[in-house]
């Protein structure tokens, strides 16, 4: 029976593809909390990729958090992407940088992450980067794009990444 099915079908090559395993980071490897900053991020002017900015905060070390900010304008697209791909999705009424800001602070002085990655173009997260270097976090800056970069939030990071550069 089954010849005779194959035999009408297409010559086809079908390959199994297994799914790529990524090297399990090593047990001394830094917990990461990564919060991206939703509105200053995903705009029209910048192309940032949430697979982006997922393998950056990978490349660090073992990702602990992985959180996107919202305001309550997100789109239901945009959360279930984020969702899909791992991220925790906060969605706020108020001030998105306050909350963000808020809950960077609570990990870092919970000692729950050792490395911490912010995404975001907006000087108001300077005070969270210093405060996590001066409580012996290691910080980073990631930019959403070059024109969209903030020298302050950069300089105030142990190192910075920029998309799109």
């Amino acid at each position: 029976m089954f010849r005779s099915v194959r035999a009408r079908l297409p010559s086809v090559r079908l390959r199994t593809r297994l799914p790529l395993l990524r090297p399990k980071p090593p047990e001394d490897a830094p917990t990461v909390g990564l919060f991206v900053d939703g509105p200053n991020v995903f705009r029209d002017e910048f192309d940032v990729d949430l697979n982006d900015l997922r393998d950056a905060a990978r490349s660090i070390g073992r990702v602990g958090v992985i959180r996107l900010y919202l305001d309550e304008h997100a789109t239901p697209g945009l959360i279930q992407a984020a969702e899909a791909r791992g991220f925790e999705v906060v969605v706020t009424s108020g001030d998105v940088d306050v909350k963000l800001a808020v809950d960077a602070t609570a990990l870092v002085s919970d000692d729950v992450i050792d490395h911490l990655a912010v995404a975001s173009r907006d000087t108001d997260f300077k005070p969270v980067l210093e405060y996590a270097g001066r409580r012996g976090v290691e910080t980073t800056a990631i930019a959403p794009g070059a024109h969209g970069r903030s020298d302050a939030l950069q300089n105030a990071a142990d190192e910075a990444l920029t998309f799109g550069a």
